[in-house]
Parts: C-alpha cells; sequence; structure tokens
C-alpha cells in the first residue's frame, strides 16, 4: 500500500557536509589543461565553495517536496518485498494515461522535475488537455531514496519488472513507459515483460547495435562514421564504465567519503554528455547540478546506482532485450546523444513508431530540453491512447 512520503534530511546532515567541504584535500593540476585530465580543478573548486556557502539545501528540499512523492513495498522474481520511492502526479485531462518515467545514471528522479507539470497538465501548458498523463517516477532501486539492495542481480530486467509490478499495485490497466540511459532500456523491458498492459515505451536514447545481419562490407560511410565515433567515445570517454562494471565497491569509498569527488565524478559526465559546448551552465544551474548531487550525499547510495554497470557488464544477456519488442516504440534524437544510431538498426530491436530527430539537445532531455521531449511524448502516446 502506498505511503506519503516527504524528504527530510536532518540539519546534522547538511552541516556534516559543509564541513567536509571545508575540509577538502584537493589535488594538483596539469597548468591550462582544462577539463582534458578530468574534471577542471578551477571549477570543481568554485562548484564546492557554492555548495558549502550559497547552495540552500532547505529551499531545494522543499522545492523536491512539491512534487507528490511515496513509499511501497513491491516484490518480483521471488525476492523478499523492496520499498520503492516514486513521484505520482495525477493527470488534469478527460482521460489521463499512466506514464511511468525512469531516470538515468548519474541522475534521479529530479530529472522529471521540469516535465511533470507540462506531462500531467497540458492545458495549462499550452497543450491539449485530452494529452494528459498520469506521471509516475520511482527511483531505481539502490538510487535515491528507494531502498538500497544487499544482494546482487539488481540490474535493468529486475528494475523492468518491479515497475511491472509497482504500476498494477496502482490499479493501471494501461499505460506507458519513457526514460532515457539506463531508463531507456528499463523502459523498453518494461514493455516487453508486461506486453498486455504497457502500450508502448517512448526512449530518448536510441542504443541499438549493427544489426546481425547487416555484414561490415555492407555498411554505407555515415554507418563507417558512426562506428569511428562510437570506438572514439569507448576509447576516450568509457572509462568509467569500466570501474563501474568491475570494482564499484573499490570506487565507492571515495565517492561515498568525499562530496568533492562526488561533485567531480558527476559533474564530468553531466558537462560531457550535455549539449553544453563545454559550458555547463549554459545547461544547468549550480542549483540544478547540486540539488541532483545533494541526493546522492545524503542518500549514500553513489554505490548501489553504479552497481547497474557490474550487473549490466556481467550479466548482459540477463539485462538485454530477450527479443525484438513488438509494442510500439517511439525515439526522441538528439544530436548530443552518447551514440546515435541510424533507425535501421533500431527497427531491427524495436517496433519504430516514432523517430524524432532534433537539432539541438544532448542526454539528459528531460533536464535539457524539457519542451521538445514533451512534445515528443505527446506524439507518441496520441494513437495509442
Amino acid at each position: 500500500m502506498p505511503q506519503p512520503f516527504t524528504i527530510d534530511i536532518p540539519d546534522s546532515e547538511v552541516r556534516d557536509l559543509k564541513r567536509r567541504l571545508a575540509q577538502t584535500r584537493w589535488p594538483s593540476e596539469v597548468a591550462d589543461s582544462g577539463w582534458q585530465y578530468g574534471s577542471n580543478l578551477g571549477y570543481v573548486q568554485e562548484l564546492c565553495e557554492y555548495w558549502r556557502t550559497e547552495f540552500d539545501w532547505a529551499a531545494q528540499q522543499t522545492r523536491l517536496n512539491r512534487m507528490p512523492q511515496f513509499t511501497t513495498r513491491v516484490s518480483t522474481d521471488g525476492v523478499a518485498d523492496y520499498t520503492v520511492h516514486f513521484v505520482l502526479q495525477e493527470g488534469v485531462g478527460p482521460n489521463p494515461l499512466p506514464l511511468v518515467f525512469t531516470h538515468g545514471w548519474p541522475g534521479s528522479f529530479f530529472e522529471v522535475s521540469k516535465i511533470l507539470e507540462p506531462l500531467t497538465d497540458p492545458g495549462a501548458h499550452g497543450g491539449d488537455p485530452a494529452d494528459a498523463f498520469t506521471v509516475v517516477a520511482p527511483s531505481l532501486p539502490g538510487y535515491g531514496f528507494s531502498q538500497i539492495p544487499s544482494s546482487g542481480g539488481f540490474g535493468h530486467m529486475r528494475a523492468a519488472r518491479m515497475w511491472v509490478a509497482l504500476m498494477s499495485e496502482l490499479g493501471f490497466e494501461r499505460y506507458g513507459a519513457q526514460g532515457g540511459d539506463i531508463g531507456a532500456r528499463v523502459s523498453a523491458l518494461t514493455a516487453y515483460e508486461d506486453p498486455e498492459h504497457c502500450i508502448g515505451a517512448q526512449i530518448n536514447m536510441p542504443n541499438s547495435p549493427v544489426p546481425a545481419d547487416h555484414p561490415e562490407e555492407a555498411w554505407s560511410d555515415e554507418e563507417r562514421a558512426i562506428i569511428a565515433r562510437m570506438r572514439d567515445w569507448q576509447a576516450n570517454e568509457a572509462a568509467y564504465q569500466w570501474i563501474q562494471g568491475t570494482r564499484p565497491q573499490t570506487l565507492s569509498y571515495g565517492l561515498t567519503d568525499s562530496p568533492a569527488g562526488l561533485a567531480a565524478w558527476i559533474t564530468e559526465k553531466w558537462r560531457s554528455w550535455s549539449d553544453c559546448d563545454g559550458d555547463i551552465e549554459t545547461r544547468f544551474s549550480k542549483d540544478e547540478i547540486l540539488t541532483n548531487i545533494s541526493i546522492y550525499w545524503f542518500t549514500r547510495t553513489m554505490n548501489s546506482a553504479t552497481r547497474y554497470y557490474y550487473e549490466r557488464r556481467q550479466h548482459d544477456r540477463a539485462n538485454a532485450l530477450p527479443g525484438p519488442l513488438k509494442t510500439p516504440a517511439g525515439f526522441s534524437v538528439f544530436p548530443k546523444e552518447i551514440f546515435g544510431p541510424p533507425r535501421h538498426w533500431v527497427e531491427a530491436e524495436y517496433n519504430v513508431r516514432q523517430w524524432s530527430v532534433h537539432d539541438r539537445g544532448g542526454h539528459f532531455a528531460a533536464m535539457e530540453e524539457p519542451e521538445l521531449l514533451v512534445g515528443d511524448i505527446r506524439e507518441f502516446f496520441r494513437p495509442l491512447r
């Protein structure tokens, strides 16, 4: 049975955070290296000083609590009940469609904040009330205010099956799924696992490989360029995947103990993966960056969050689509996304009903380009209602 939930971080935790920030031992840096070696020292110092002296967690907590939040116990795969935290905002319209929104890494349920009101009350945001959704935005197991699993195996598939159980408990007979990053795979798996009730998956991170029946000698110049880009990304940007996919526990000691270390780890990704041309604050304010980081900090969940990479690396087949998804799927394609496969690769895995290509935006679509993403979600689900 869902129970109302309110975020309430003790003042002692905030004081401890500020004490740790004040006592940070800063590393050296190669002169004039910018972000070449990783997170820039000057920017991380600036961000952490703001976190210590100006960032108002109490105000941000109040803003977060304006989103109606709940917790409930769900079980799946014979595993004992786990507590799941979620936002549940009722739609305003003649027949709101339930929609489960799944965030990614290194994000949180905070990602839904800019699209929540336009999705649930389109009439108040220049849209048609007939496009209203009732939005469910859970925190993935081991993220934010959801329970931290004490056993292995909590990867993409387990999360999807928990969402199926959650939507059933909430009494939704028909619903849609939406997400990017980890949320993209979880949304697709939710649709795959529950075809009787999940009517479609709208995804803002297409990530399909080259189809098995499409040999290299048949690749076009465009496809070769895409593969070259992906190989370059793997060689120069994917170090986090290796450590999180092999030794997340070792990494966790520093990221759980040092707020500066946590800020550097997350901020680098928000900068690198967004459409910001190297200036992160053209896309996200310091308050937005630090609200997301603070959720990780206060809940001590960076360790359990990074384990998703371990589960996928060690058990990829168990967390992959078991076969082509027959349920309708829609895709929002943003130019600064990590990976951009062509449509026909994606069509080998999905029943593609929507393919919206945009001229701006990156990996964090709900935070970067909320209006574009909301438009795509409305468009995709309109004929499926």
